[in-house]
Order: C-alpha cells, then sequence, then structure tokens
C-alpha cells in the first residue's frame, strides 16, 4: 500500500480544518480593523467561534491603538499549527522554527486572498442578483469598501461600469506575486 494512501487525506483534512479556522480568526482581526457591523448575523457567528480561543489570548495580549493584536497571533498560531502537524505527518519531524517562519508569508496570502474573493463575489453577485441584501453581503462590502473606495474615486464609471473592482483585484494579485515569492525566500533563509 503507497505511504500516501492516508496521508494525503489527512494532510487535506488538516489543512481544511486549520484553514477555515484560521480564515475565521482573519476575518475577527479585519472585520474589526474596518469597523464592520458586529450585529450582522455572519458577524455574530464570527465572534462566537473565535471568542473561546480568543479570550484567553486577550488576556495575556492587549491591543494596540485599536487593533485587535491578539485575533491576528491567534490566526498565525492556527496556521503554524496546521504547518507543524503537516511536517509531522509527512514525515518531516517536528519543525517549529520552520511552521513558525512559514506561517508568516501563508498569512500575508490569506489575507490577500480574503480581499480578491470578497471583490470577485461582489461582482459576480452584482451580475446575478443586484439590490438584494443578504448578511453576507453586508461583511463583504464593510471588509472590501476600504479598498473600492479610493479605487472609485481615481477610476470614474464607464457608461454605468464601475471597473474598480477589476482594477483593485488587479493591484491585489500583482501584490500578491511581488509580495509573497520575496517574504517565503526570505523566510526561508532563516530556517
Amino acid at each position: 500500500m503507497d505511504s500516501n494512501y492516508l496521508t494525503n487525506p489527512l494532510v487535506f483534512l488538516i489543512e481544511i480544518i486549520f484553514g477555515l479556522y484560521a480564515l475565521i480568526v482573519l476575518l475577527r482581526f479585519l472585520l474589526q480593523l474596518v469597523k464592520a457591523d458586529f450585529f450582522n448575523p455572519l458577524s455574530q457567528f464570527i465572534v462566537k467561534a473565535t471568542s473561546p480561543a480568543l479570550n484567553p489570548l486577550r488576556r495575556i495580549i492587549p491591543g494596540i491603538g485599536g487593533i485587535d493584536v491578539s485575533s491576528l497571533i491567534l490566526a498565525w498560531l492556527v496556521i503554524t499549527l496546521q504547518l507543524l502537524l503537516i511536517f509531522a505527518i509527512n514525515g518531516q519531524g517536528l519543525q517549529l522554527l520552520a511552521s513558525i517562519m512559514l506561517a508568516i508569508p501563508e498569512l500575508l496570502e490569506l489575507t490577500i486572498n480574503v480581499f480578491l474573493f470578497g471583490i470577485f463575489i461582489l461582482v459576480i453577485l452584482s451580475w446575478i442578483s443586484p439590490g438584494n441584501y443578504n448578511p453576507a453581503i453586508g461583511v463583504i462590502q464593510s471588509l472590501t469598501e476600504p479598498l473600492l473606495r479610493p479605487a472609485r474615486r481615481m477610476i470614474p464609471p464607464i457608461s454605468g461600469l464601475d471597473l474598480s473592482p477589476m482594477a483593485v483585484m488587479i493591484g491585489l494579485m500583482l501584490l500578491k506575486m511581488l509580495l509573497i515569492p520575496p517574504v517565503r525566500i526570505l523566510v526561508s533563509q532563516f530556517i
């Protein structure tokens, strides 16, 4: 029997479970950063899902200037634990330093992807069902508006077509291409 027979599904499950939780914790950080509506049902779910792990951490790590540093650190810790488990399952041992360091570019990439997919979802929903409201749409709009607002000021609508989401998505993809590889290279030098 192939050694990857059980390893690959186990790694897949770890990536899904830890990845989703890291995403939820990161969303909590980002939604607090953009001052989103926390009475929104989706925001309430995010708060309830992250509070058990976040509340003890907040006693140790205070916020700085209104920024919830503990939720950002929790997202980084979740990704670190995910990488640590994947290294162990793949037979590479417990590589604590590598997991800690590699979690940094992973968190940066996840952050960029949150904005990319948020804008993409808004664009698709504007084509499919414009004008309809959903609690998720409100959260996504709160999250992406700080990026879209400046782009809308610089790029006026052309014949009623708002091209600012496309411009922001191109900018985010360029940022991802130009930022993540050098950070991974830099991090790999410390491992």
